[in-house]
């Protein structure tokens, strides 16, 4: 094992590779407070890559509900599980102003193991803690669509008695968007005995080799997120490959620019951006519109970060759920997050335009400021709306797409509106 830093904890920890950064990293972030769950994203992915026999049940993109949905089952309550230690390992946090830093340590002090260190407490003969599914938790891709849950309890035991009841949720679920994390300290690259996984230095995109895998499915048992899956008609292990053609630009649609992933590109309810970030943690672009959501105005969360990857996935957490369960899933910059969400800056509002506006991957945005069109309280604060027009840049300077924060409409003739 050797000492690498992570940033999501705020501390180094125990890898079995060196710290080795790329590039530029391939990098999401997914607004959950506007996904509708259509899974047209889920079917992109499939149609593209996981149509062939012995993929029948692979769905390298998925949608779930949460808090009970999973795929495979419950394979986040299992993971928090084994990390818990039966109270071993409490999975503690300290966020005082003292455990923090702006830059390497922005939530605070994660002051638990991960899932590489606590396989060493354990003295497991494996790298990191880790279970593989059975055949049957693998079968419904959806299980508990649209299940909510109470706000008094987590563990809904009774028949349902209340019903949603808006804006003050009594009962509430919500959407989680799942793909590879593409980590930055992949459990299942450091798993995989025969190398056959390797992470590329131009884009930190995790792929498999499939002429040195065995299928052994050590990366299926440690990867925490189970986003590698086996193929038993091949016997090897397959993987998101986060659609790395168009991420090279060899799509002649878009002339060599970088494109988004298929299920990126799909997203009809305009929740998900996909970039990359600078490979620099230490140096975002404050005009590439993820390094600004990420690393600077820091809106967008890793998903469970405590188990030490470093994912490269990001989430805007929902308004309506409670914190408590929102701060395990997303870890203590919840709050900040949600804030800054809630009332959002004349910045945030403008980069938030960007979302799924054009395939082509943006490099950088400006930001050109127009007039105030709406004011009012939010929470006893004041919040005003400015119609400022953001402008996104591909890598190459071109510039593909000029938004309003105020979306322009158009009304017909009313000669038009007569019907027969």
């Amino acid at each position: 094992m050797t000492l690498v830093h992570n940033w999501h904890l705020g501390r180094k920890m125990e890898y079995p590779y060196f710290e080795s950064r790329p590039k530029q990293q391939f990098a999401a972030v997914f607004n959950i407070n506007r996904c509708i769950a259509c899974q047209t994203c889920t079917m992109a992915h499939k149609s593209t890559w996981t149509y062939s026999k012995g993929q029948e049940y692979m769905w390298w993109n998925n949608v779930e509900t949460k808090p009970y949905g999973g795929y495979p089952q419950f394979w986040d309550h299992k993971i928090l599980q084994l990390l818990w230690d039966n109270g071993n390992n409490p999975m503690e946090w300290f966020t005082s102003d003292d455990d923090k830093d702006a830059v390497a340590a922005p939530y605070g002090l994660y002051n638990s193991d991960t899932i590489f260190e606590l396989a060493q407490t354990k003295g497991l003969n494996q790298v990191a803690v880790g279970y593989i599914p059975d055949d049957k938790e693998w079968r419904f891709p959806n299980i508990y669509e649209d299940t909510a849950s109470s706000e008094k309890t987590n563990y809904e035991t009774e028949a349902a008695s209340e019903s949603s009841e808006l804006p003050e949720h009594k009962r509430w679920f919500f959407y989680l968007q799942r793909i590879c994390n593409h980590c930055t300290y992949p459990a299942c690259l450091a798993a995989c005995p025969r190398k056959a996984i390797y992470k590329r230095k131009e884009d930190g995109i995790v792929l498999i080799d499939q002429k040195r895998c065995r299928g052994y499915r050590k990366c299926v048992e440690q990867c925490p997120y189970k986003k590698p899956m086996y193929r038993g008609e091949t016997r090897i292990s397959e993987k998101c490959i986060a659609c790395y053609p168009r991420v090279e630009g060899k799509d002649p649609i878009t002339k060599g620019r970088r494109m988004e992933a298929r299920c990126m590109a799909a997203c009809v309810g305009k929740i998900r951006l996909n970039g990359l970030l600078t490979g620099d943690y230490t140096k975002p672009d404050p005009k590439n519109p993820l390094d600004w959501l990420i690393h600077i105005h820091r809106v967008a969360l890793p998903l469970y970060p405590q188990f030490g990857t470093e994912p490269n996935v990001y989430y805007i957490p929902p308004r309506w759920a409670p914190r408590s369960y929102l701060r395990q899933m997303f870890g203590p910059g919840v709050e900040e997050a949600l804030e800054k969400y809630a009332t959002p800056s004349r910045e945030l509002m403008a980069v938030l335009q960007l979302f799924r506006t054009t395939q082509t991957m943006f490099a950088r945005f400006e930001i050109e400021e127009g007039k105030k069109i709406y004011e009012t309280q939010v929470d006893g604060r004041k919040f005003e709306v400015y119609n400022d027009t953001v402008i996104g840049f591909a890598s190459d300077g071109t510039e593909m797409v000029r938004v309003q924060v105020e979306e322009p409409t158009w009304e017909s003739d009313e000669k038009r509106m007569v019907t027969y």
